[in-house]
């Protein structure tokens, strides 16, 4: 499972820095700037988790299973925040104006990210 949260960890950083850089430059001519922030965001949030999914990783051969949950946890965050902020900012690029329910999404994400923390300070209190 180490292994899985640093290759994890590893992908999701890179592709969040892949992302920011699409949002500096190309994102910027199709959408208002307001988009652009919502977008950025969403990299913000997806790397600081990316780290977090790195703590994980490197502390797990001292807590084991114990933070298994914190990781994937991590991880759902990221694909339904992060991911529904990019969902909502290239739907408006396109011009999509039935966005439908992906909005919802986004604060489950980040419920995920609030459970992730708090099992990773529970891990940590229980040792």
């Amino acid at each position: 499972m180490q292994k899985t949260f640093f290759v994890l960890a590893s992908s999701l950083a890179g592709l969040a820095v892949v992302l920011g850089a699409f949002g500096a430059h190309s994102l910027r001519k199709m959408v208002a700037p307001e988009m652009v922030a919502t977008f950025q965001t969403g990299v913000q949030y997806q790397m600081y988790h990316a780290f977090a999914l790195f703590i994980v990783a490197l502390v797990y051969d001292r807590f084991g299973s114990s933070i298994n949950a914190a990781g994937w946890l991590f991880t759902g965050g990221i694909i339904l925040f992060s991911g529904s902020l990019y969902a909502l900012t290239l739907l408006k690029a396109t011009g999509r104006v039935g966005l439908g329910g992906i909005g919802i999404l986004t604060p489950i994400g980040g419920l995920l990210f609030v459970a992730g923390w708090v099992l990773l300070a529970l891990a940590f209190l229980r040792k």
